[in-house]
């Protein structure tokens, strides 16, 4: 038997990770909502959709929101809210969006999502309430996002609730 033979046969085979019609085979936490849109190309650039209402992933009506930038290799994990809802939308760059499901009574429960998204392949994520999740800009570019919300930020009473890049609780850990 050869060396190659041998590296042959040791090599595992990737999983598939998309159909035929390139939607993803990942199992995701209950609530979570991977919606892909197009890039359409026109005359002057390129165009892409970031919301619409009648894709009705929205329960409530949008309400607030913001732009991020993301310094390269910058992470920022972990946190939730209890009322709002997260739809992110990757604007520049490469991120990687893990989720993690800790609700009581939820039927994937400790389940973890791990998503790359990307401007190139664009794609709103709805993350439910309660549900933890970290982001990573990857490569040595930045990256930026949209993120929009059914209830509007409060000042005085953030419905932020964060725990380290580190913590215990979630059995997942970014590498820089």
């Amino acid at each position: 038997m050869t060396d190659r033979q041998d590296a042959e046969g040791a090599a595992a085979q990737d999983e598939q990770l998309v159909t035929a019609d390139w939607r993803s085979t990942a199992d995701l936490i209950d609530g979570v909502v991977v919606h892909e849109v197009r890039n359409v190309p026109t005359r002057n650039g390129i165009t892409t959709e970031v919301f619409r209402q009648d894709w009705g992933i929205v329960a409530g009506e949008v309400t607030h929101a913001i732009h991020v930038h993301f310094r390269a290799g910058a992470i920022s994990a972990w946190h939730s809210h209890r009322e709002k809802t997260d739809h992110l939308f990757v604007v520049a760059g490469l991120l990687r969006a893990v989720l993690y499901d800790d609700r009581e009574g939820s039927p994937t429960r400790g389940m973890l999502n791990e998503l790359h998204l990307s401007h190139s392949r664009p794609q709103l994520v709805v993350i439910p309430p309660r549900v933890f999740h970290g982001l990573q800009a990857l490569g040595s570019e930045p990256a930026a996002f949209v993120n929009y919300f059914d209830r509007l930020y409060e000042y005085a009473d953030p419905d932020d609730h964060r725990l380290p890049p580190d913590a215990p609780e979630i059995p997942y850990r970014f590498v820089p």
